[in-house]
């Protein structure tokens, strides 16, 4: 997966938002001012997705190149090789259902701004 193509596509979500709140090489994706996803700039080789804690361990189970979430809390994050085997359809689904849940866990009027 290319690193503009995957930039574009959190970007393009409703209320999305890119950030630097770490460093100058991870670059974070934020709805309401929460993080949906992140990833190093300068090694694009994998991105870190929240993920509802029973499918994480699913998916981490199921998948080789999914991991937990690298310096994230390892039960709502997975960290995703994206140089390895997993489709990117499958990748920007799990994209998806990260941007979802952050969303679903935003206060109503935030969610009624984004036309959820």
């Amino acid at each position: 997966m290319n690193i503009e193509f995957y930039r574009n596509y959190c970007l393009n979500k409703p209320g999305a938002t890119e950030d630097f709140p770490f460093d100058t090489d991870t670059l974070v994706f934020k709805v309401g001012g929460k993080i949906f996803a992140l990833l190093n700039l300068e090694v694009f080789d994998s991105i870190n997705l929240k993920c509802h804690p029973e499918r994480a361990v699913e998916l981490r189970e199921r998948y080789s190149e999914v991991i937990p979430g690298y310096h994230m809390n390892k039960n709502h994050w997975n960290t995703i090789s994206v140089i390895g085997s997993i489709a990117d359809d499958l990748i920007l689904e799990w994209t998806d259902d990260s941007y979802e849940l952050v969303v679903r866990s935003l206060p109503k009027k935030l969610k009624e701004e984004l036309e959820f």
